[in-house]
């Protein structure tokens, strides 16, 4: 062919150009990755400054764009003026154990997105957050990846918010081996060695949104051979005396079952955190799925699988609607309501003091929710068929207000056994790891006002419920 002469297009070049259908859409595409924060031509980037510390202190104000790389840090990054963030495929390594990667506090319009937040091997175990939010307002925190940040504390928390946005992030391996320490409350008495760490943690806040978020813990699970080799349940400390809610078969042995601690998401402070939104995340080998002390929740369209525990609301959670969610492999509960040692009744002005309003369980909705493969989970040698899909307890305490009004309607508890599960590699009828699919608790300040209706319930080993279920 002649240099410079034009070259006759082929049919399969033809075919490859792009149309003019597709050329829009890529446009559309574009444009949309933009309007949704990706970098745009006058966008501050970290990269223009000694570090992103010094591009947020010289920006307040202002969106700081982290483009693609690894950026180590060894002091935490603040982040404190109104409308300030950070954004972009960057990869934030902190080195220091004893400083969170992100700290917000007393800021407005605060958004941080799209990063990757981990540390180094060898300094992944640290006492504190990868993420935390302290009184801030209109928080947006989106398409976090959340990395090895393993802690007794929580990998993300918002505390003392108002109107918080935890949306798209991924929390992986956010646990640790620790010590829970309850000497210094009169109620328990003792600490005991443990796996510990939670995954997202709200904390006196309200009209939060936890949407569409993965939390996974693939590092730490409660086998026998991690059990074993960390000496897990057993007493470390002991007080003289025993605790007023303590179990006296747990005393006696100086050993706690409930080696398993943390969640995968806690909302607590019950007489503060208010209005939240718990919808379509994904949750998978937490110690608790869910764990509520809040008033006005919305449970909706998530996923807790191989949790020992799925849900609970307890401690004063009043007014919660747990509703189309799927509980899988859960050991001791998959959903569970209860008044907690927090819970009480209203107390009028004495002695100079001011009334104090109730703080009491119930008022709630459960519907719509599906559990299924109940005591298939990773904790079951530890719980035997003890466990119940749906349990409603009395109090901790005597003198606790009890779990009042709850509707109860169209949910479903399969025993998955009855399908045949692979045993010694062959297909075998199991009869159900659960003796009942409800308990509820009876006597003193038990539960009241329950109402159950339209749901199937696959009997356990001894049927249904220990109680009739009223309509």
């Amino acid at each position: 062919m002649l240099k410079n002469q034009p070259m006759r297009e082929t049919r399969q070049m033809k075919m490859a150009r792009p149309s003019a259908g597709f050329c829009a859409a890529f446009l559309s595409a574009a444009l949309a990755f933009a309007d949704r924060g990706g970098p745009q031509a006058g966008d501050l980037s970290a990269r223009t400054y000694p570090s992103i510390q010094q591009a947020l202190d010289a920006n307040r104000g202002r969106m700081v764009f982290v483009p693609a790389g690894d950026y180590t840090i060894s002091e935490k990054i603040r982040i404190r003026g109104d409308h300030s963030g950070l954004f972009g495929p960057g990869r934030i390594i902190q080195t220091n154990t004893n400083a969170p990667i992100i700290e917000i506090e007393g800021a407005a319009g605060v958004q941080v997105r799209d990063l990757t937040l981990t540390r180094p091997e060898g300094k992944m175990e640290v006492p504190c957050e990868a993420v935390v939010a302290i009184k801030c307002r209109d928080l947006v925190l989106e398409n976090l990846r959340v990395l090895d940040n393993r802690t007794r504390s929580s990998a993300i928390a918002v505390r003392e918010c108002a109107g918080s946005q935890i949306r798209g992030c991924l929390v992986r391996n956010y646990m640790r081996i620790s010590v829970d320490d309850r000497t210094g409350s009169a109620d328990w008495g003792y600490a005991f060695k443990c796996i510990d760490g939670t995954g997202i943690e709200v904390r006196h806040s309200r009209g939060t949104l936890i949407q569409g978020n993965r939390v996974i813990e693939t590092n730490l699970l409660p086998t026998p051979e991690v059990q074993k080799k960390f000496d897990l349940g057993r007493f470390v400390k002991k007080n003289a005396t025993k605790g007023a809610i303590a179990s006296q078969q747990a005393w006696d042995a100086g050993f706690a079952q409930n080696w398993h601690q943390g969640s995968a998401i806690i909302v607590t402070a019950p007489e503060v955190s208010d209005c939240t939104q718990i919808l379509g995340n994904y949750i998978e080998n937490a110690a608790q799925g869910i764990d509520l002390h809040s008033d006005h929740v919305i449970v909706a369209q998530n996923i807790i699988n191989n949790s020992f525990m799925g849900m609970k609301a307890m401690h004063g959670s009043r007014h919660v609607l747990i509703l189309g969610n799927q509980f899988i492999k859960n050991d001791l509960w998959s959903i569970g309501l209860m008044p907690g040692a927090a819970s009480h009744a209203a107390a009028p002005a004495r002695d100079g003091k001011p009334p104090v309003a109730a703080n009491v369980d119930g008022g709630s909705i459960i519907a719509h929710n599906i559990i299924s493969d109940f005591g298939y989970g990773h904790a079951h040698w530890i719980w035997g068929d003890n466990g119940a899909p749906l349990r409603f307890d009395r109090g901790q305490k005597p003198d606790n207000p009890p779990l009042t009004d709850v509707i109860i309607e169209g949910n479903m508890v399969y025993d998955t056994g009855r399908d045949q599960v692979i045993v010694d590699g062959q297909p075998k009828v199991e009869p159900p790891r659960y003796k009942y699919a409800v308990i509820v608790e009876t006597g003193g300040n038990g539960p009241r006002g329950l109402h159950f209706s339209n749901n199937l319930f696959h009997p356990g080993t001894r049927g249904v419920s220990n109680v009739e279920l009223k309509p």
